[in-house]
């Protein structure tokens, strides 16, 4: 049974928790969290729907994590359109995140990756997580659509969060989300990936600590450019 189709979804909800679809998410006492969003075509909704299908003998919990890690893993094969591949997507998505740094979350660690994105962070007591996602997603579809001079769905409908459990369980998440470019063979080791907190923390920044400070060409380059041709003012460091 998914949490929607639950006979105690009103206490749920008061305890936090709500969804749009098939995954659950945890909106209560504001927590270290990691948020995963995919591109729409990022894994094909036929897929998606056959594994909900089969993995319906396994309880909730079970489901849930073996659900994620089967899109975690279609989606790092790079499936799809890629639009984060391109500099000016994939820039675009990390302003986005770093603009309410310190004003609705403090974001601890993140990654964009050709078909989706990582980002670890709490939200503020007065921010809903919900809220800050839906913002995000639309903002940064808009304008990517504007860029790509398409029309469509661009980010997933859903995406996935998962509570941090302990000091243990924050770094492991942390070290995961940026290693995704090394297992992806896109870059030998974190911190030369331009889109993600290594490639900031390898040249003193911190959370709160950075901003974008020139334009990139809206029309060439990929994500895979040198670290040096995306240009960044790192703030009291």
């Amino acid at each position: 049974m998914s949490l929607k189709d639950s006979p105690h979804l009103d206490h749920l909800r008061e305890a936090g928790w709500h969804t749009r679809g098939y995954l659950p998410h945890f909106d209560g006492c504001a927590s270290p969290q990691t948020i995963t969003l995919h591109l729409a075509d990022a894994v094909p909704t036929k897929v998606i729907e056959s594994w909900r299908t089969e993995l319906q003998v396994l309880n909730d919990e079970q489901r849930l994590i073996t659900l994620n890690q089967r899109i975690e893993r279609y989606a790092d094969q790079g499936y799809g359109e890629c639009y984060l591949g391109k500099a000016p997507i994939a820039k675009l998505v990390q302003d986005s995140l770093l603009k309410y740094d310190g004003i609705k979350y403090d974001l601890f660690g993140w990654c964009v990756m050709p078909n989706h994105e990582h980002s670890l962070m709490t939200r503020f007591d007065d921010a809903k997580l919900e809220e800050i996602m839906q913002a995000h997603k639309s903002y940064t579809a808009h304008e990517a659509n504007k860029l790509l001079k398409r029309k469509g769905r661009f980010w997933m409908v859903e995406y996935h969060d998962r509570l941090i459990r302990d000091q243990k369980h924050f770094y492991t998440a942390l070290r995961y989300i940026e290693n995704n470019p090394v297992r992806a063979r896109l870059c030998a080791k974190p911190s030369e990936w331009p889109y993600s907190s290594a490639w900031f923390r390898e040249r003193g920044g911190r959370p709160g600590a950075w901003r974008p400070s020139a334009k990139v060409d809206l029309h060439t380059g990929t994500a895979g450019v040198p670290a040096c041709c995306v240009e960044y003012e790192l703030l009291g460091v």
